[in-house]
């Protein structure tokens, strides 16, 4: 479907308000079967005469989608085609969360779901101080505890967050060992945003290689794993490779995460890794630390 964004009634184009219903409605309807006046009323707040005229204003814009039952619920026809762009991620927030799609009415998830929660959930505070130095460009005093060093203050200037599904945390230079590093936000003890501090460029996150760095892996299914047609079902592989790009700084972490066997042999065990990295060299010079069975190469 030729997705259109203005109203046909008044050739205008729609209003933030306008699309989020419209995808409200798109959403219930392709996801839940049906959708009424009342939810509309429900998740936005709105009037049953807004409702109204926002399904109406939806089956011009997309007519064939919906057919009204006897219950007075609009169902998607056998021919509906989704009006909006759903993303997959966006959908399944909405149904575990009830986090997107507009509309303050609705709180928790819509459908049962259950999904594992992170570990190390960063203090609020914290975060708060991390993400105003981000989008400010600015740097950040921190009191840090690492292994190695333990409790210590340090000049950063962090650039992005990142997360690795068990804790978040931050990509940085780091003044004190001049390079760029992860923080772990749980460590952060104490951050405060220094507002007269000067971002040099090698600061920055252009200066960052293995941020810069994209390297495109190529995963395919374990050589050694019983049903490889199983895990090329899982991972959406018809050709037999599932392709993906990471950056440098991260593949690591992402590696681990997606228990990806990482030696040059594919040596370990398919019934915990169920995908084998087809060129390890592809990972060489990133931060490789956290990759499974990753082999540093010998260089001669």
């Amino acid at each position: 479907m030729t997705i259109s964004t203005v109203d046909p009634s008044t050739g205008q184009s729609l209003n933030l308000a306008q699309r989020e219903r419209l995808a409200f409605i798109d959403f219930r309807a392709y996801f839940f079967g049906g959708v009424t006046r009342a939810d509309l009323v429900d998740r936005f707040g709105i009037s049953p005469a807004v409702a109204t005229r926002a399904i109406a204003q939806y089956i011009a814009l997309a007519p064939g989608n919906l057919i009204l039952d006897p219950r007075k619920v609009y169902r998607p026809t056998s021919q509906f085609a989704p009006w909006h762009e759903h993303s997959v991620s966006r959908v399944l927030a909405a149904l575990s969360e009830g986090a997107a799609y507009g509309g303050s009415g609705v709180k928790g998830e819509l459908l049962p779901c259950e999904q594992p929660s992170e570990l190390a959930v960063p203090r609020l505070d914290i975060l708060a101080a991390v993400a105003r130095a981000i989008h400010q460009h600015k740097a950040l005093r921190i009191t840090y505890v690492s292994i190695t060093s333990g409790e210590m203050q340090r000049d950063i200037v962090p650039f992005a967050l990142v997360s690795n599904r068990v804790r978040w945390h931050a990509r940085a230079f780091d003044r004190n060992k001049k390079q760029f590093l992860d923080f772990v936000l749980r460590r952060i003890l104490s951050a405060e945003v220094l507002d007269d501090s000067k971002i040099e460029p090698h600061e920055r996150s252009a200066s960052d290689v293995q941020w810069s760095r994209i390297i495109n892996l190529e995963l395919v299914p374990h050589p050694n794993h019983k049903r490889e047609s199983v895990v090329r079902l899982d991972y959406d592989m018809p050709d037999g490779v599932f392709r993906v790009a990471a950056r440098a700084a991260n593949v690591g972490y992402l590696l681990k995460l997606w228990a990806v066997d990482c030696s040059p042999d594919h040596s370990l065990d398919p019934e915990v890794f169920h995908l084998w990295l087809r060129d390890p060299l592809s990972i060489y010079g990133a931060s490789t630390s956290l990759a499974p069975g990753y082999v540093q190469p010998t260089v001669s």
